[in-house]
C-alpha cells in the first residue's frame, strides 16, 4: 500500500488515479471529510482525515503502508513542519520508501515557496529513508483557471510580461512520473526534475491555446495588484497573495526555465504537448456543456 499526503488537491488526486491505474493499492490522506466522496469515486476506499502536524494521524494512515509520496498543500507557511512531521511517520513506521513532490529551481531564495522546499530536500538527504525527489515545472493545467476568459473573451491574462518564458508540464504526466518511481526499481536516491515543453513566451502560450480552441487568443499582462484583487476575492488568503507575488516578480526577472528530456526517458514517450493539451482541455469543456444543455 502507498500512502498518499494531501491526496485532496488536484496534484493528490492526479496521483491517486495513476496509482489505480496501475492496480496499486493506495491510501489517502486528507485534510478534510470534503474530499471523501471525491476520492472514493477515484476507486480508493482507503482514507484517513487529519492534520499533516498530527503524528497520530499519520502513523494510522502509515500502518502497512510500503512507500509515501508526500505532497505539501500549495503554498503553505508550514512546508517544513508538515514535511518533517511526514519524514517521521515514516521512519518511525518502518516505511522506508519515500517519494516527495517538490517544484523545480527549489533553490530560489527569492520564491520563498520554493525555497522551502529546498528545505525539505535537504532534511530528506539527512534522513534515512530511501528516497526520490520530483521537481516538477509549471502545471498545463493551472491555465485551466484562466479558461473562461480564454474561452469567452479571447484573452490569457497573465500577471507579468507577455514575453515571460515559462516552462510548462502536464500534471498527468507528472503522475504517472510519481506511479512509476513509486512501483519500479532504479529510483532511489535520484532527483528528476519534470519538464514537458520548451521554454514558451506568454505570446507562444496564448497562439497554441487559439489554435487549439480554432478562434484567436492574444494574451494580456496585468498588473500584480489588479491579480491580487482577484485572488483575494476568490479567498486566496494574504500569506498566500505574498507569496505568489514574489513568484511572479521572479517569473518577470528570470522566467522558470527547463529540458524534457528526463521526463521523456522516464516516461519512455514524448511528454504531453500544450496543444494536446490545450485540445484535451477544449474537447473537455465542449463535452460538460453539451451535458448541461442534455
Amino acid at each position: 500500500m502507498i500512502l498518499v499526503t494531501g491526496a485532496g488537491g488536484k496534484t493528490g488526486n492526479a496521483v491517486l488515479r495513476a496509482l489505480v491505474a496501475k492496480s496499486v493499492d493506495a491510501h489517502a490522506f486528507v485534510r478534510t471529510e470534503a474530499h471523501i466522496a471525491a476520492i472514493k469515486a477515484l476507486g480508493v476506499p482507503r482514507i484517513t482525515v487529519g492534520s499533516m502536524a498530527d503524528l497520530t494521524a499519520l502513523r494510522r494512515a502509515a500502518k502497512a503502508a510500503r512507500a509515501v509520496y508526500h505532497i505539501c498543500p500549495n503554498v503553505s507557511p508550514f512546508e517544513l513542519d508538515f514535511a518533517q512531521a511526514a519524514i517521521t511517520t515514516a521512519a518511525d513506521s518502518g516505511v522506508r520508501r519515500f517519494v516527495f513532490h517538490s517544484v523545480l529551481h527549489p533553490q530560489v531564495e527569492a520564491m520563498p515557496h520554493h525555497w522551502a522546499k529546498m528545505r525539505v530536500e535537504e532534511a530528506l538527504f539527512l534522513s534515512d529513508l530511501d528516497v526520490t525527489i520530483l521537481q516538477p515545472a509549471v502545471y498545463m493545467q493551472n491555465i485551466l483557471a484562466l479558461w473562461p476568459g480564454i474561452v469567452q473573451e479571447g484573452v490569457f491574462r497573465v500577471p507579468y510580461p507577455i514575453q515571460t518564458r515559462l516552462s510548462l508540464v502536464d500534471l498527468d504526466d507528472v503522475a504517472q512520473t510519481a506511479a512509476l518511481v513509486l512501483t519500479e526499481p532504479g529510483h532511489v536516491g535520484a532527483t528528476y526534475e519534470l519538464i514537458g515543453t520548451k521554454p514558451l513566451s506568454q505570446v507562444e502560450i496564448a497562439e497554441t491555446l487559439g489554435r487549439a480552441l480554432g478562434r484567436s487568443v492574444r494574451v494580456e499582462a496585468e498588473t500584480i495588484e489588479t491579480w491580487r484583487l482577484r485572488a483575494r476575492a476568490s479567498g486566496l488568503g494574504d500569506y498566500q497573495c505574498d507569496v505568489l507575488a514574489k513568484m511572479f516578480r521572479y517569473y518577470a526577472d528570470n522566467g522558470l526555465v527547463g529540458n524534457p528530456n528526463v521526463l521523456r526517458w522516464l516516461l519512455g514517450r514524448p511528454p504531453t504537448t500544450l496543444v494536446e493539451f490545450a485540445v484535451r482541455a477544449a474537447a473537455s469543456q465542449a463535452s460538460r456543456l453539451s451535458g448541461k444543455a442534455t
